[in-house]
Order: structure tokens, then sequence, then C-alpha cells
């Protein structure tokens, strides 16, 4: 059984206070893009992990073989599983992938091991795995809240053009959350990105953009910024990073622009994707 994986991009990303357990509260507008992992999962005598990228761990480091033992201690069951991921999506990029592949095993084993799953056992067992596990297991452009367990779906109807582009670093999470000073902190308006998202408010969405992990990421990885100022440049209506980082985002409406800046960014060395906002109705959900 195959099953595509899907990144994410943060349209709102506001880290709202620090927890008494080390985590933080966020809130966040989550949303699926058309840019994924694809992961093949076969009933097997014993659980092996075959992947496209040699620098991906293929033992209980791999969010995918966890995802398998979560599942099988939650549920009792002793079915191994060959696995093979081809990976397209970067890792430390704020861009869910290896989030994505463990949803997307959990999809496949509540269908194969015929478990029925609820939409809160689904995220139940996500959570275990991993924040942003719950999401992607989901699929659907979200309010996120919490530490990315508490989710509230809604329809996307403002459409735009996203093109993706990563510098070579990437940004450790935990040094992200690590650098933040609340009292500097920037809290973008993640309802009012709801609603506009939800109403067709284009310009809304473009003034309302906002992440705030984004200063500190910048700091780590200066190259960040660099990819800002040059998406802004081009022309883009609206710039942001993803997540921690370090993959920066440039939405427009126009297709042409999404192109000749692909190009370029691509010549310069970058990481590029283009991509759009998908929905339910898309395959693999």
């Amino acid at each position: 059984m195959k099953e595509r994986a899907f990144a994410k991009i943060n349209l709102c990303l506001d880290v709202v206070q620090r927890r008494e357990d080390g985590y933080h509260d966020l809130r966040m507008i989550m949303v699926p893009v058309d840019f994924y992992d694809v992961l093949e999962m076969t009933p097997a005598d014993e659980t092996t992990m075959s992947v496209n990228r040699s620098y991906l761990p293929v033992n209980d480091k791999n969010t995918v073989i966890k995802a398998i033992h979560v599942m099988q201690e939650r549920y009792g069951f002793h079915q191994e599983f060959a696995c093979n991921l081809q990976k397209h999506i970067p890792t430390q990029a704020g861009l869910a992938g290896g989030s994505a592949d463990a949803a997307a095993a959990i999809r496949m084993m509540n269908r194969m091991m015929r478990l029925n799953l609820s939409r809160s056992e689904l995220i139940e067992t996500a959570k275990e795995v991993g924040a942003d596990v719950p999401f992607c297991v989901m699929n659907r452009p979200s309010l996120v809240e919490g530490i990315g367990e508490l989710l509230t779906p809604f329809t996307c109807t403002t459409e735009f053009e996203i093109l993706l582009v990563k510098p070579r670093m990437g940004v450790s999470t935990k040094a992200a959350f690590g650098g933040l000073n609340f009292d500097t902190l920037i809290h973008p308006d993640v309802d009012g990105m709801k609603t506009a998202l939800e109403s067709g408010d284009y310009e809304g969405v473009v003034s309302r953009l906002g992440n705030s992990l984004e200063d500190v990421s910048v700091n780590l990885v200066k190259a960040i910024r660099d990819v800002k100022e040059e998406l802004d440049a081009f022309g883009f209506d609206g710039v942001l990073m993803s997540g921690s980082g370090s993959t920066v985002f440039g939405i427009t409406k126009s297709p042409r622009l999404v192109r000749e800046a692909s190009d370029l960014m691509r010549a310069n060395g970058y990481f590029v994707r283009r991509t759009k906002i998908i929905d339910s109705s898309q395959p693999g959900f």
C-alpha cells in the first residue's frame, strides 16, 4: 500500500506562552500543500526501512518506525511492515516532512489492520509520535492550538500560488524555541488569518502573515533573511518563514512570477518547489 505524505506551511504561527512542562502553547494556521513524500508499507515478518536519502535514519529514530511501534503498543497488534520511503521534503525545513511520513504510516496501518479509528483516536495516537503529526494525519487547513493536538479544520476558499525556497542550512526546532524572548515576541492575528482564508480575502491573508519564531531563526541561519529579501524583490505579495524554518515561502496570484522566480532561485543554489494549498478531496487523504 502506498500513501502520499503531504508537507505543510504555517501562514500564521503564534507562540502564546512557555508551559511548565517545557513545551509551548501555540496558535497556528496550518495548511497542507501539494508537495509530498511517498511511503509504501507491506506486511512482513519483520519491520524494515529503506529510504532514498542516505542521511536519514532507518532505525527507531525514524518517525515511520516510531509510528509503527506506537500503533502496535496502543492497539495490541504484532504485525510488522517492510517500509520504503521516497523522500522529497527536505529536513529541518519547517515543512513537517518527518511528521507527514509518520502520519501517512498511521493512516495506512489504520486501514491495513482494519482498526476503524475515530478522528479523536487518530489524533491521540499521532500526538504520541510528534507535535505536528496530528495535523498531518488530518491533512486539512486548520486552526492548530495547544502543542499541536487541538485541531479546528476549516474550508479555505482563497486561492494563490506558493513558492517554497529553502537555504542549504536547516534550523533546529529546539534551538528556535530555546531562543525565544517573550518580551519582544510578535503575536500575529491568527483568527483574522482564518477568517480571511475562509472568506476569499486574499489581501487579508497577505496582511496577516506572521511567525513568532522568524526573528530567532533568522539569527540562527542568516540565509533566511537573504531569501526573504530576494522574494520581496521579485514582487511576491507576501513572504514568510514556515514553522521554525529554514524554508521561506512567497505567495502571489501570478503563475508567471512563480515560474520566473523559481528558475532564478534554483540557479542561486536554493531548494525550490512550486505548490498550492490542497484539501481533503486530494488523493492520499
